[in-house]
């Protein structure tokens, strides 16, 4: 029997201006954020291998200007698949426009949005979330609670392999417990940081980010994640890219730095 090929797609729900008051305002791909605000574009990631259909982060949820749990239906649809065909989701970190998606109000009261999917995340960073007085606000800690209690969480280590092809390696940098994630099943590869290495234009900048748990950990994770995703050839998943969120990276130069090849 031929083995089903290993095919991977962005998820593209939005394009948003996110200010001081983390408010997700929506806003055309094309446009320039607010003045003082970051842009910042979603993309979950759909890995289809075999008799897994994986995703990596699950976008925001209800949690923004004109969102919902639909939006990331709508998108599954355009592969066939529904909610119910989602076994695994991990997720790099537990900011909300990652994992908003895990579950939605649109009946009235809370749902998971893919009830039958194994839900993998840090233990310590569950830990940590689970146990804050408030996670943003009093929705979003009514949202915490419900997926606590109600999903099939799988926790990891700060190193795990949960299935052959799928590497989990925390991080830090952006929050304490972020991870990376990797797909290789001897064909494919793929890489997801979570926001350590979010868009293209990160690649070849040495910067500093004020919304970083530890800026100078994510700069260092960063340079070796690139390095890692060159001398491996690992395609990497931008989840914050406005346009070509999965890249390669084809050759270096030393004064030009990486060559980045938009898929």
């Amino acid at each position: 029997m031929a083995t089903k090929e290993v095919t991977a797609h962005p998820l593209y729900e939005g394009t948003f201006s996110v200010g001081l008051d983390k408010k997700f305002n929506r806003i055309d791909r094309d446009d320039p954020p607010a003045k003082g605000a970051l842009k910042i574009s979603l993309n979950p990631f759909l890995i289809q291998s075999g008799d897994k259909n994986i995703l990596f982060d699950v976008g925001i949820g209800d949690f923004g200007e004109d969102t919902s749990t639909d939006h990331i239906k709508s998108n599954l649809e355009a592969f066939g698949l529904t909610e119910y065909d989602i076994t695994d989701i991990f997720a790099s970190h537990l900011h909300y426009d990652h994992i908003g998606g895990l579950a939605g109000q649109s009946s009235g009261y809370w749902e998971l949005t893919f009830p039958d999917a194994n839900v993998w995340v840090s233990q310590k960073g569950w830990e940590k979330v689970k146990d804050m007085d408030e996670y943003y606000d009093e929705e979003k800690t009514e949202f915490i609670h419900f997926i606590d209690a109600k999903a099939n969480l799988q926790f990891v280590n700060e190193e795990d392999h949960p299935y052959p092809e799928i590497q989990i390696k925390k991080i830090g940098g952006h929050t304490e417990f972020s991870q990376a994630l990797f797909f290789n099943d001897g064909s494919q590869k793929y890489l997801m940081a979570g926001d350590v290495l979010a868009t293209r234009g990160e690649v070849n900048r040495k910067f500093a980010a004020k919304y970083d748990f530890d800026a100078d950990q994510s700069m260092e994770v960063r340079k070796e994640l690139t390095q890692q995703a060159y001398e491996e050839q690992y395609t990497i998943m931008g989840y914050h890219d406005s346009h070509h969120p999965l890249f390669n990276l084809t050759d270096f130069d030393e004064q030009q730095g990486y060559k980045i090849e938009a898929i």
